[in-house]
Formats: structure tokens, sequence, C-alpha cells
């Protein structure tokens, strides 16, 4: 699915990083990259990869799927220590209780204030079958715990990925959507108007308006005509579906009746029976 244009965030991306200890899966990989470049992060960091040369085996190319510069850029390093040089705040992920350790927040709880503080980042994930150590878990100032369903919290490595990178960018001020459908060209009273004119024609035409009688059936159509805000184009629409029926009333010949058809009646309101 594509998303709507987005417009950059001011905190520059490159602040940040996701770091993915001891992977084993390229698939996941691939994704985690273009998980982070789609909320406008590129800092990918491996720390002890199942393989040397992980993040760029085909299926993780493949599941990339147009975030292989991330794959490309990406760091591989032997230990978490070298993966947090530089970053100022290391915030692990983990679901599973610990008897000590950093403080656990959610991430939308805690993440605007470290937006704020200005902290370079570093997003630290653990293996996709064992989670993180404790003593990875015990390297880092904060532990991140996705809110999740209390019977099934497991999720997939790069789904983990997604929904911090997209908590991290709402916190840095997220982005502006723009909607890609053009800005209705609203339809003008007169407009209105004619389009009401042109169906008064059709009506009588067809026989369902009685021209010596018309009730209320036009102011209504005018009422359910303003309700509906209509557009200039669906105005030429509505008058093209008028003409024609008008041309079909006068090849059939019902252009000549002098009495309106029996529906006719149904210009009136139902409770509404006085002129």
């Amino acid at each position: 699915m594509t998303s709507a244009e987005t417009e950059p965030a001011v905190v520059p991306a490159d602040t940040s990083s996701f770091v993915l200890v001891e992977p084993s899966h390229a698939g996941n990989v691939g994704a985690a990259a273009r998980a982070i470049k789609v909320m406008g992060f590129s800092r990918l960091v491996l720390v002890r990869p199942r393989t040397a040369g992980l993040h760029l085996e085909g299926e993780a190319v493949a599941r990339a799927s147009g975030a292989a510069d991330v794959l490309e850029a990406a760091r591989t390093v032997t230990t978490l220590a070298e993966a947090l040089q530089g970053s100022t705040l290391a915030c692990a992920t983990a679901m599973t209780p610990r008897d000590f350790g950093p403080p656990t927040q959610a991430p939308r709880e805690a993440l605007p204030a470290a937006a704020a503080a200005g902290h370079r980042v570093a997003f630290v994930f653990g293996p996709e079958r064992t989670g993180l150590a404790n003593d990875d878990v015990y390297r880092c100032h904060l532990c991140l715990s996705i809110p999740t369903h209390p019977d099934y919290g497991s999720l997939n490595l790069a789904q983990a990925v997604q929904l911090i990178a997209y908590d991290w960018r709402q916190a840095l001020g997220g982005f502006a959507v723009r909607s890609r459908t053009a800005e209705a060209r609203w339809a003008d009273a007169a407009a209105v108007q004619g389009l009401l004119e042109h169906w008064r024609e059709a009506l009588v035409a067809i026989g369902f308006l009685d021209p010596a009688a018309p009730k209320k059936l036009l102011p209504r159509l005018n009422q359910l005509a303003n309700r509906a805000r209509l557009t200039e184009e669906e105005v030429h629409i509505l008058r093209g579906i008028a003409r024609a029926a008008a041309t079909a009333a006068a090849a059939a010949g019902s252009g000549r009746a002098a009495t309106p058809a029996a529906g006719a009646d149904m210009n009136r309101h139902p409770r509404s029976r006085k002129g």
C-alpha cells in the first residue's frame, strides 16, 4: 500500500540508530531496514549476525523493498558496546520481566522526553528466538515494552522495529500528511440552480412532475443538493443523466403525455399533503 506524501521532519534522521543483536534471518533484517527507512531513519547496526553479510543476502534485499541503501550502509560490529558508541540514550526492547535493570516504559510514554532532550538514541533489539540477554539490557538506560494483548505479546523482529520507529518519529514531530486527492471544486449556487432547472425539465418530460402542480418536489431536491455539497463534476454528471432521461422520453413519445405518470404523486412528501 502506498502511503500519502509526507514532508520531512525537522530533526535529522541520522541522530538515531537501530541495533539488531545477533539477528539470524536475512528476511527480518531486510524488513527492518524497510521499517526504519519509511519512518525517515537510515542507521542500521548489526551485532554478531548469524552469518557474515547476512544483511546483503538476496532475501534481505527482497524484503527491504527499496531500502537496499540502508542495508548497504549498515554497520556490522562484534559487541553491543561498539554499537552504542556515539549514542546518549540506549533503549532496550524487551517483553520479559527482570528482577532489576533499567526502568520499563511504553514507547509513547518515554520517547517524547527523549526527543525533547535531543538525545542521540540507539534502539536495541534482541535475537528473534530469545530476545535480549540480561547483560545487554543492563547496558541500556531504558527498557521499552510495546503494549500488546496480555495473552499474546509475540512480535516479529521487523514488526517491533516498525512500531518503535513509528513512535520515535511521532515523538520527533512526525510527518505532515498531504492528501494525494485533488482538492474538490465545489459547485456554486448558480450551477446547482442550473442543475435543478435541467432536472425539472427532465422530470416533466418523463411524466414524473406535473408542471401545473409541482408541489414541493423542486425545493426538496434543492435541499438534497445542498446537503450533498455537489462538486462541479458531479453537477455535470447529474445534468448528463437528466439530458439522457429527457432524450429517451422524447424518443418514446412520453414527452407528449399530458397526464403525469402514476408515480408523479411521489413529489408530495408522504407526511405533507398540503401544497
